[in-house]
């Protein structure tokens, strides 16, 4: 270990902690959590949510600063130092980052693709594109929506299943090339260049929250989406899922086990207070959860609203011309009352209507995560807002940062422990950097063809999740029970003046353990009884479903082509068709 200077720092204390915040506040805090909200009882997660980051959350944050800093080496020299027969678990979450590098910058690729395709007259997924002929929309674009023909067909130029491959889609490789040289520069020069960045990338993203919260809230609709988020549903508490899926949440959304952290504390100052800011960036964390959570549900009120009151004025149309009713008769306030009285008074006349049903609550029941919320959600909301354009180019830029701040922590995992071996000390920081991302960009390339997308589901759904389990349980054995409690106790009090507090302790020795076991059991249980997943693919020839997935009980209707289960890991393709369901489990970071 090193206590001196010869190792690289941060200019300040402030930098880590900016570094730390733009790796943990990822694209899951915006796309993942508001999701969990909704299906597991809105504010009454809130619960679960902050026990799991107490119990878990910062213990185990706090833990792997402690390792990095005093250790002041990478993961695998920080595990190799407290035993030699320890080197694998470093080694394990430098392949995890890795495995994460090779696909998770294809999603900063799509960021500016939608970015770039922002800057028009008028949004291209707003409207359908003509066919051939000019006499009308696509068909293809007709039997789904604007919004996910735009991503779907000219964003991904999706294939049918797996199996079909076209090659690479040219827009979104140099897309992907484009989100990689940005990665580069922003760690070109190891902490000396992500210590500048991270200043712009953790905070600007909260500039454009800020202003998308003061434009949510104005929007029409949009208090029944905030009320509906914080009207807690209790008696989801009951519910093991909401415990499972509150600690699962907590673990991923911190980027515990990927080694970054470790990475990020081994360039700290030795006596830096690193316990004061493990709760900080913890709490940052969630609090920017809870946030964007409030800005998405905002959001969610006004799209729900707008397709509510379309449904109606669809339903008030049907019903004049049926009954041959003057224009202003039936309105929106007593829409309800006169389809009450003509189904009195004309039961079967009104029966053989094809009303429908709008339902307000309906629309806000609609839970969609991942890919799904951020570019076709979000950009079917944003498509209804005046100046669409600006608002669409915030977002975007926003995404791009949450994405880009997480690649600085995975690329720095990799990098920071191949500069500890000797073999590769003698190469300049900037062309080890360079090899790095140029051999992620090239793997990564397949996830540009047009089953790419395929590919990455499979990736993102099956990546890491049994495998930083493991590490981070074995990490925390290691400390507590074979590098000893006690021992780790003065190594703390050796950098911070003063030895951890018995909350500490307890959670290190005996809480986060139990609770990183029961979450693999329930992991491994999922996997044994989970039967086989299967993935939506992309027809183009069959009209557009309402999806539905069975999943604990719960009935989840969405947009996109994948639903949430945990812990299995078979591929099976099924085609796109009403009913049929989707169960990956979903990581995130």
């Amino acid at each position: 270990m090193d206590k001196g200077g010869s190792r690289p720092n941060w200019d300040s204390p402030m930098q880590f902690v900016l570094a730390c915040v733009s790796y943990a506040v990822g694209l899951g805090n915006v796309w993942r959590f508001p999701y969990l909200c909704q299906m597991h009882g809105g504010g009454g997660f809130m619960i679960p949510y902050l026990f799991m980051l107490l119990v878990e959350g910062v213990p185990l944050f706090c833990l792997e600063l402690a390792i990095g800093q005093k250790m002041r080496l990478g993961s695998i020299g920080a595990w190799t130092a407290i035993s030699p027969y320890l080197g694998g678990v470093g080694l394990a979450s430098v392949m995890a980052s890795l495995y994460l590098c090779l696909y998770y910058n294809i999603i900063n690729g799509w960021s500016f693709w939608y970015l770039f395709h922002s800057f028009q007259s008028e949004l291209p997924w707003a409207e359908c594109p003509l066919n051939a002929n000019l006499t009308g929309p696509l068909e293809e674009c007709e039997k789904a929506t604007a919004t996910q023909y735009f991503f779907y067909r000219e964003t991904l130029n999706i294939s049918s299943s797996i199996e079909e491959n076209g090659g690479v889609h040219t827009g979104q490789a140099l897309c992907l090339l484009l989100a990689w040289i940005v990665t580069y520069l922003f760690i070109v020069r190891g902490v000396k260049s992500t210590g500048k960045v991270v200043y712009f990338t953790a905070t600007f993203p909260y500039v454009v929250l800020i202003i998308y919260l003061i434009r949510g809230v104005t929007l029409h609709g949009a208090i029944n989406g905030v009320k509906y988020m914080f009207t807690p549903k209790m008696e989801q508490l009951a519910n093991p899922t909401t415990w499972i899926n509150a600690a699962t949440q907590i673990f991923f959304s911190l980027g515990l086990g990927f080694g970054s952290l470790i990475a990020f504390a081994s360039y700290n100052e030795y006596n830096n207070n690193f316990e004061r800011q493990a709760v900080i960036v913890s709490f940052i964390n969630s609090g920017t959860s809870i946030f964007a959570s409030i800005v998405t549900f905002a959001i969610y009120g006004f799209k729900a609203t707008v397709n509510y009151e379309n449904c109606l004025e669809r339903v008030r149309l049907l019903l004049l011309n049926a009954f041959n009713l003057a224009e202003d008769t039936i309105n929106m306030d007593n829409i309800f009352e006169w389809m009450e009285r003509l189904n009195q008074t004309h039961p079967q006349q009104f029966a053989e209507l094809d009303l429908g049903n709008c339902d307000l609550t309906q629309e806000l029941d609609k839970a969609v995560e991942g890919p799904g919320l951020a570019f076709i959600v979000y950009s079917e909301a944003i498509k209804n807002m005046p100046l669409s354009q600006l608002w669409s180019v915030l977002y975007f830029f926003m995404l791009l940062l949450l994405g880009m701040g997480s690649m600085l922590g995975n690329i720095t995992a990799i990098t920071t422990p191949l500069r500890d071996f000797k073999i590769f000390s003698s190469v300049s920081v900037e062309v080890l950097n360079g090899l790095v991302c140029l051999f992620c960009m090239l793997l990564g390339l397949g996830f540009t063809t047009t089953s790419g997308n395929y590919w990455f589901t499979m990736f993102n759904d099956y990546g890491a999740t049994f495998s930083l389990l493991f590490v981070v349980l074995i990490e925390v054995i290691t400390v507590s029970y074979i590098y000893g409690i006690k021992r780790f106790e003065k190594d703390i009090e050796d950098m911070i003046g003063h030895r951890p507090n018995w909350y500490w302790k307890i959670m290190w020795a005996g809480i986060s353990p139990i609770l990183l076991i029961a979450l693999f059991i329930f992991y491994i249980a999922n996997y044994i009884m989970g039967g086989t997943p299967t993935y939506m693919a992309w027809n183009k020839d069959l009209v557009r479903p309402t999806f539905f997935s069975f999943y604990n009980n719960y009935c989840i209707h969405t947009f996109y082509f994948k639903l949430v289960q945990m812990g299995i890991s078979t591929f099976t393709q099924r085609s796109w068709k009403k009913g049929e369901m989707v169960v990956p489990p979903f990581f995130h970071h």
